[in-house]
């Protein structure tokens, strides 16, 4: 079966240095060293399990002054194992303003991205955010999605004020209302949205130009209602992520096998929903 990871970070020393004072709470979070890898050991991790993956790119420059994961970056990073990467997700930082409207036209043009990741707990901005909504007329007149962390983060965690990140900015509320304000925005919600699973469920539900996308979380730890919805109502909307590097990808994989779902549930997870909704 095809298995498209449409939620893939390089993870190599330059998309570390991008997170700033960060990343050292990720290592915590996650429990493991957070230090990069060099891209060939990433490549022949993704190859060693069958998938294929979209690389994203990380800025969160204008808070920490970390110098971005670049659009460009991951854009080369995609050209040079076409076999592996399918596209990458660009990224940018929504308080550079002006600036950042301008690198949308840029990376659409000339790195070709997929579209648009956007971490709001860790950019400290919503989406929902009126003063944003120019970047996101100007995304959606090129006919690109955009993709919207949910839920909480390990970014931060732990630490006094989490950096002063706030966890509600990722409020599943806040994709609703950008979905309600362009409905022409093919919108990815990104993790399973913990502690607002049931909000971020109704929003899938109600919202024809959003969908939802799982990685970050363990499934074994999906909430008992979500397994359900995920082989019923649910179905055409949800796709396939790992959040590399925080979960291996051989634990993930096992883990969706474990659900028990029919062939028929797998195939739109892996692949078909990412192949319908974001031609793949």
């Amino acid at each position: 079966m095809r298995r498209i990871d449409l939620h893939c970070y390089p993870g190599t020393q330059e998309w570390v240095d991008s997170q700033g004072p960060f990343a050292e709470a990720l290592g915590k979070y996650w429990n493991k060293p957070w230090v990069g890898r060099s891209e060939e050991d990433v490549v022949a991790d993704i190859r060693a399990h069958g998938l294929q993956a979209v690389l994203v790119a990380f800025d969160i420059e204008s808070l920490t002054g970390a110098k971005p994961c670049s659009n460009q970056s991951v854009a080369a990073l995609r050209d040079r194992y076409p076999d592996v990467f399918l596209g990458a997700w660009g990224a940018v930082d929504p308080l550079k303003g002006p600036d950042a409207i301008d690198e949308v036209a840029r990376a659409a043009k000339e790195d070709g991205v997929l579209g648009f990741h956007f971490h709001p707990i860790m950019g400290h901005f919503r989406v929902d955010d009126h003063a944003h909504y120019p970047l996101f007329e100007a995304i959606e007149a090129l006919g690109l999605p955009v993709m919207v962390d949910v839920g909480t983060t390990g970014m931060g965690a732990g630490l006094p004020g989490g950096l002063g990140a706030r966890v509600d900015d990722a409020h599943p509320m806040a994709v609703d209302h950008l979905a309600a304000s362009f409905p022409n925005l093919t919108i990815i919600a990104a993790h399973p949205g913990w502690p607002w699973v049931d909000e971020m469920t109704a929003v899938a539900l109600h919202k024809g130009n959003v969908f939802w996308e799982m990685s970050g979380w363990a499934p074994k730890y999906f909430p008992a209602q979500l397994k359900t919805d995920i082989r019923s109502r649910l179905q055409d909307k949800i796709m396939f992520g790992t959040d590399h590097p925080s979960i291996p990808f051989e634990r993930v994989l096992r883990e969706w096998d474990e659900l028990g779902y029919s062939d028929e549930v797998m195939e739109k997870v892996f692949h078909a929903n990412a192949e319908r909704v974001l031609g793949l």
